[in-house]
C-alpha cells in the first residue's frame, strides 16, 4: 500500500487526537474527498498539519475519484477536493446552481505512467497510437491479444487495469490516448483504488495499466514503467526530470485542490490550505509528484488572501500543458 507507514502512523496520530480532543472539547474537521491521484499528497499534508494542531482540528480525506469528488464538493457535503484534472464545464455549471463558489489551487505535476509486469520481455516503449489500438471503444472485444496491438510481440492475452469512470486519470489519460475523454474500451478490469491496480499488474505477466507516478515509484519493485514517444519521436520515461523539462508528453498533467470559498471563511480550513501551500511542495516531493516552483505556492496562497476565485481552464479537456505554460495562466488569474 503507498506510504503504509505514514498512512498507519497518522491512524495512530488521528485515534490519539480524538481522544485528546474529546476529553477537552469538540474537536473541528475538514472534510477532503476526490482523487486518488492526488491523494498521497493530501493525506501527507492532513497528517503533519493534524500533528501540528495536536489533535484539535481533524481532516478526513476520502478517494472517490476525480468525478465523485466534484459531485460531492458541489453539493457542498466537502470543504475540499483532490482534482487529477481541472474542473468540466457540466461540474462548473453544478457547483453555480448550488451557489458554490471555489478556489483552485495547483499543488503538483504528476507523470501518468503506464506500467507492465517487470518481466515482460517484449514491450521496450509504446506509442500514444498503439495505446490507443489497445483501449479505444472499438477494441473492446475485438483486440485482445499482444500481436494484435504490434505483430512483432507474442500471441499473448492482453489484460487490461485502469482507473474507473469517475477517475480524472481515467478522463485525462482517454484525451491524450484515444482524443476523447471518456471514450474507452469497457471490457478491462477498472478501479477507483490504484493500489488494486498495482496488484492486478504485479500478478499478471500479460498486464499492462495505467495511474499516477506516485503509486508506480512506491511499487517499482513489482511494476515496469513504459517509456511513452512523445510528440518528437522520442521514447521518453516518466520522471520528476523528464517532467520539469516538458519531456514526458503528453502525459505529464498538473492536480489540484479545489477549496469551497464559503468553507475558506473557517479557520479551521484556512490554515489547512495555507498548511498545504507552504508544506506542499516539500510533500509532493516525498510523495514522489513533481512539485512546483516556490513562486507557483506564493502565487496561489496570494490569491487566496485576495479572494480570487474561478478557474484559469475554459471546462474542457486538455492535453500537455507544460509547467511554464500553468504558471503564466495562474499568474492571470
Amino acid at each position: 500500500m503507498l506510504k503504509i507507514n505514514r498512512m498507519a502512523a497518522a491512524a495512530v496520530f488521528a485515534a490519539g487526537g480524538l481522544l485528546a480532543a474529546a476529553a477537552h472539547a469538540q474537536f473541528k474537521v475538514v472534510r477532503i474527498d476526490g482523487s486518488s491521484t492526488v491523494f498521497p499528497i493530501t493525506e501527507a499534508v492532513a497528517e503533519d498539519f493534524q500533528r501540528a494542531k495536536r489533535g484539535a482540528i481533524r481532516v478526513t480525506v476520502g478517494i472517490s475519484g476525480t468525478g465523485g469528488g466534484f459531485k460531492k464538493f458541489c453539493r457542498g457535503e466537502i470543504d475540499i477536493t483532490g482534482a487529477s484534472r481541472p474542473i468540466l464545464s457540466k461540474e462548473m455549471e453544478d457547483c453555480k446552481a448550488a451557489g458554490i463558489e471555489y478556489h483552485e489551487v495547483p499543488v503538483a505535476f504528476d507523470a501518468l505512467t503506464v506500467v507492465v509486469h517487470p518481466k515482460n520481455p517484449f514491450v521496450k516503449a509504446l506509442t500514444i497510437e498503439q495505446l490507443k489500438r489497445m483501449w479505444a471503444p472499438g477494441a473492446q472485444g475485438k483486440v485482445t491479444s499482444w500481436k494484435q496491438v504490434d505483430p512483432a510481440w507474442p500471441d499473448a492475452p492482453l489484460k487490461l487495469f485502469g482507473p474507473g469512470a469517475d477517475s480524472g486519470t481515467f478522463d485525462y489519460f482517454t484525451e491524450a490516448v484515444v482524443g476523447k475523454a471518456k471514450s474507452s474500451r469497457g471490457d478491462f478490469t477498472a478501479s477507483e483504488d490504484d493500489n488494486v491496480l498495482v496488484q492486478g499488474v504485479a500478478r499478471d505477466l500479460n498486464a499492462l495499466g495505467y495511474f499516477g507516478f506516485a503509486y508506480y515509484v512506491e511499487n517499482q519493485d513489482k511494476l515496469k514503467a513504459v517509456p511513452i514517444l512523445n510528440p518528437r519521436g522520442e521514447p521518453v520515461a516518466p520522471s520528476m526530470q523528464t517532467v520539469l523539462k516538458g519531456r514526458y508528453q503528453p502525459l505529464s498533467r498538473p492536480i489540484f485542490i479545489y477549496v469551497n470559498a464559503k468553507s475558506l471563511a473557517k479557520p479551521e480550513v484556512r490554515e489547512l490550505v495555507e498548511f498545504y501551500l507552504t508544506h506542499g511542495g516539500e510533500l509532493a516531493r516525498e510523495v514522489k509528484y513533481v512539485p512546483l516552483p516556490a513562486a507557483a505556492y506564493e502565487t496561489a496562497l496570494e490569491h487566496l488572501r485576495q479572494g480570487k476565485k474561478g478557474t484559469v481552464f475554459g471546462g474542457t479537456p486538455e492535453v500537455g500543458v507544460t509547467i511554464d505554460e500553468l504558471l503564466k495562466r495562474e499568474a492571470r488569474l
